[in-house]
């Protein structure tokens, strides 16, 4: 097997490879005759077989098999040779003719195009110099957190002010609709339970319950709408009677033991401090995240090395993809900003760019300490991303049982925080401390997506 490299520009290595016929058809005899020597064939002895039979027989199917094998062979050693790290998989052409086999006495030739991996000097660590911002939760904030807390335990009583109903009360109705004087099947119901302001009926349906009280009864008159699921109603006129049966209305607890009870907690203290412990958390992951959009902002600065262009262009082409969607969208506006098509090419070319950059440089900074990605690191973001669908938490659990490779995703955001972490702790980091309004100001336009 004959490699010679015809081109060395940057990451990119063309390489045309020459096999002798002897030696590959050599290889396919050896292989025949493997195949033969535990093969029955009728009328010959086990193992018996003549070449010329095997080769009839067999000989395309190991022809295949061995310049399948011939090419990755000579593929892997071209790279492995010169030292390469293939930043995708490196692209084979042929120059012989394979199209109705190999043919006898000539060599096999082709050509393999790389595109390397760039080599990549990580900096010192320890001479970047961050700030992380912090903040403490205000007391208003806290007392506001309790406030909603007991708003969504409020409890629905029975209204005692001498007042019509309003939005958020809930009304327990008996209604039966018709159109032209006809009922229709679904338009009547009994005991049934609806909270004005919630949109949960037919539009216009709740409006005209406001200020009805307990024993009133009323008739509505509804437009069902042109897109109703129904077909035989959309865009139907139909007239309700409703009988109101009960009025209750929201009371929300007052903020004392009892609410930290019910919520959880012992008493009003702890549940203080619970919100206290949940504020503080929050601010912490805000201020994770802006201090880690400056450690990017520093590394992509100091750190300058040649980009593989196949990786750009994929990257390049998932965001582009997004983008067009987007500009076909409601938000187009929004997304343009006054630019033109190139202008946002342009842009958000470079933000393939960094991403590859940064993407590159974390994973080498993790290969050169032994930073992984373990088991537990997945079990873990398993079981945060199960939190994230309450109610349907087997479901997503199940899924994930049902498909190991699932996990997958999660490997790469789990590598980055866990490179993120080591860096931080490397640097130097001056903490300042700010109000809550500040932080989030400092924020905006900051989020963990890189």
């Amino acid at each position: 097997m004959q490699i010679t490299e015809t081109l060395a520009d940057g990451l990119k290595h063309d390489f045309r490879v020459v096999v002798p016929a002897d030696d590959l058809h050599a290889d396919i005899d050896r292989k025949l005759a493997e195949y033969g020597a535990g093969m029955r064939l009728p009328g010959f002895r086990p193992g018996k077989a003549p070449m010329k039979i095997l080769r009839q027989r067999f000989g395309r199917a190991v022809e295949g098999e061995i310049l399948e094998a011939t090419i990755n062979r000579g593929t892997q050693q071209a790279i492995e040779e010169r030292g390469l790290k293939p930043a995708v998989m490196p692209q084979i052409d042929m120059v012989s003719d394979l199209e109705n086999g190999l043919p006898a006495g000539v060599d096999l030739e082709y050509t393999i195009s790389v595109e390397a991996l760039p080599e990549i000097e990580p900096i010192d660590f320890g001479s970047l110099e961050l700030e992380r911002l912090e903040a403490e939760p205000a007391e208003e904030t806290v007392e506001e957190e309790i406030g909603r807390i007991a708003s969504a335990t409020a409890e629905l009583v029975p209204m005692e002010e001498d007042r019509g109903a309003v939005d958020a009360d809930t009304l327990t109705i008996d209604f039966e609709g018709k159109i032209d004087g006809e009922a229709f099947a679904g338009g009547a119901a009994e005991d049934y339970e609806i909270e004005l302001g919630s949109g949960e009926f037919i539009p216009g349906f709740e409006d005209q319950l406001t200020g009805v009280r307990a024993g009133e009864s009323r008739d509505i008159e509804v437009v069902f709408p042109e897109d109703y699921n129904a077909a035989h109603l959309a865009g139907k006129t139909a007239v309700f009677s409703v009988s109101v049966k009960q009025v209750r209305e929201r009371r929300s607890s007052d903020p004392d033991d009892e609410l930290a009870k019910r919520v959880g907690y012992d008493d009003l203290a702890s549940l203080r401090q619970g919100v206290v412990d949940r504020v503080k958390g929050q601010y912490a992951n805000v201020s994770r995240m802006i201090v880690k959009r400056h450690l990017f902002d520093r590394l992509e600065e100091m750190h300058d090395f040649p980009l593989p262009e196949s990786m750009v262009e994929q990257e390049f082409g998932s965001i582009w993809g997004e983008i067009e969607k987007r500009l076909e969208g409601p938000d187009a506006e929004e997304v343009r900003e006054g630019k033109t098509d190139e202008e946002l090419r342009d842009e958000y070319r470079k933000v393939a760019e960094r991403r590859i950059r940064l993407g590159l440089l974390l994973a080498e900074v993790g290969r050169q300490n032994n930073i992984e990605v373990g088991q537990e690191d997945l079990q873990r973001a398993m079981a945060a991303q199960v939190q994230r669908f309450p109610g349907q938490e087997q479901v997503v659990l199940d899924f994930y049982r049902n498909n190991p490779s699932a996990l997958s995703q999660f490997e790469g955001p789990i590598l980055e925080n866990k490179v993120v972490d080591y860096i931080l702790e490397l640097a130097q980091i001056t903490a300042r401390q700010v109000s809550a309004e500040e932080l989030i100001a400092a924020s905006e336009g900051v989020s963990e997506e890189e």
